[in-house]
């Protein structure tokens, strides 16, 4: 038998020792990922470049690092991951947040040493879309489901969520777990004022549809909840017919109290716009050129009166919708602009 020389014998055993010690420190680091990897799941959890990815938001202030990510198949993959975190020792402090497109400002998605959700990989259940009987139309769809792809859906059957986000790539849980805010509001509520049914992954795993019905109590507190009163897998969205065409419409002001007199008597009026929102820019060169405004093209002594590159400008943006045979409110529209 060849030995080794002494060097070499005390190298081996330091490196043996060493990666031994090591398996050991992360281990007690880490207890908590091992029982994971044990769950039985249509999905999987990803434990390596992809955790980092969920600790960033679009509010760029907290980067929170997670053990874990989940990428869901079913409600169940969801439901089973809960209730395991809930069974385990509290002395584990695991905790759990829902992920939606990443769009969150606050790390509100975000887990520090926890288990993020990942709900874009979750596309079950289908999306529904019910347009006839005597109910008005709404459709049921995954809380994963991107609000593009409902429009996409819904305007199939020349339907249309009434209320929006300015930004569609959002999923359906993001938005209603916040409120889901945008020129419709006004008219129609926040998006979480036209969600008729929940279901819901509650704090101890539980599987819970909710209305204002039925589990009352669940279903407010989780709308605009933040993500802190349960997981929304499925919702049902209250639909209205689409409209054929739109009328869009820029206006904008140099002055705050003329922008925000204009923009409360607008709302305050019947029959006037369906959208109407209003924010704040900050004028740069060429932008008032480039934006396709209330300026005619052919009138640019409008546009030049806006002496203002580098300052604070508002705008409302507004929006009348119609059919091609109601050109009437187009002149409407005209009309009242004109003479506002």
């Amino acid at each position: 038998m060849r030995h080794l020389p002494t060097n070499n014998m005390n190298l081996f055993f330091f490196f043996f020792f060493f990666f031994t010690c090591l398996t050991v420190r992360i281990n007690l680091c880490f207890p908590n990922i091992f029982p994971l990897k044990t769950l039985e799941l249509d999905g999987h959890f990803s434990f390596d470049h992809q955790v980092h990815q969920a600790a960033r938001d679009f509010g760029n202030r907290f980067q929170f690092l997670p053990l874990a990510v989940l990428h869901p198949k079913s409600v169940s993959d969801i439901a089973i991951t809960v209730k395991h975190i809930w069974d385990m020792d509290t002395s584990s402090e695991l905790t759990v947040a829902a992920r939606g497109h990443g769009h969150s400002l606050a790390g509100q998605a975000q887990a520090h040493r926890g288990v993020v959700i990942s709900m874009e990989s979750l596309k079950s259940p289908e999306m529904r879309i019910h347009a006839a009987g005597d109910q008005s139309p709404y459709v049921d769809v995954s809380g994963g489901e991107l609000w593009i792809n409902i429009l996409h859906e819904t305007l199939k059957h020349g339907l249309a969520p009434k209320s929006w986000t300015d930004y569609l790539h959002l999923t359906v849980g993001g938005t209603l777990s916040n409120a889901g805010v945008s020129g419709q509001a006004f008219r129609h509520g926040p998006q979480i004022s036209n969600v008729h049914q929940l279901e819901v992954v509650t704090g101890k795993g539980d599987v819970v549809n909710c209305s204002k019905e039925e589990n009352g109590d669940l279903f407010h507190s989780v709308l605009g909840g933040l993500g802190q009163f349960g997981i929304i897998t499925r919702a049902r969205i209250s639909l209205e017919p689409a409209p054929a065409m739109v009328k869009w419409i820029r206006v904008l002001y140099s002055n705050f109290a003329t922008f925000t007199r204009d923009q409360e008597r607008l709302i305050s009026v019947e029959d006037t716009f369906d959208y109407i929102e209003g924010f704040v820019i900050i004028n740069r060169t060429g932008l008032l050129n480039n934006w396709r405004s209330t300026f005619n093209p052919q009138v640019p002594a409008q546009a030049s009166k806006f002496k203002s590159d580098g300052r604070t400008l508002y705008c409302l943006e507004l929006a009348k919708y119609f059919n091609p045979d109601e050109t009437e409110v187009v002149n409407q529209v005209k009309f009242f602009l004109k003479n506002y």
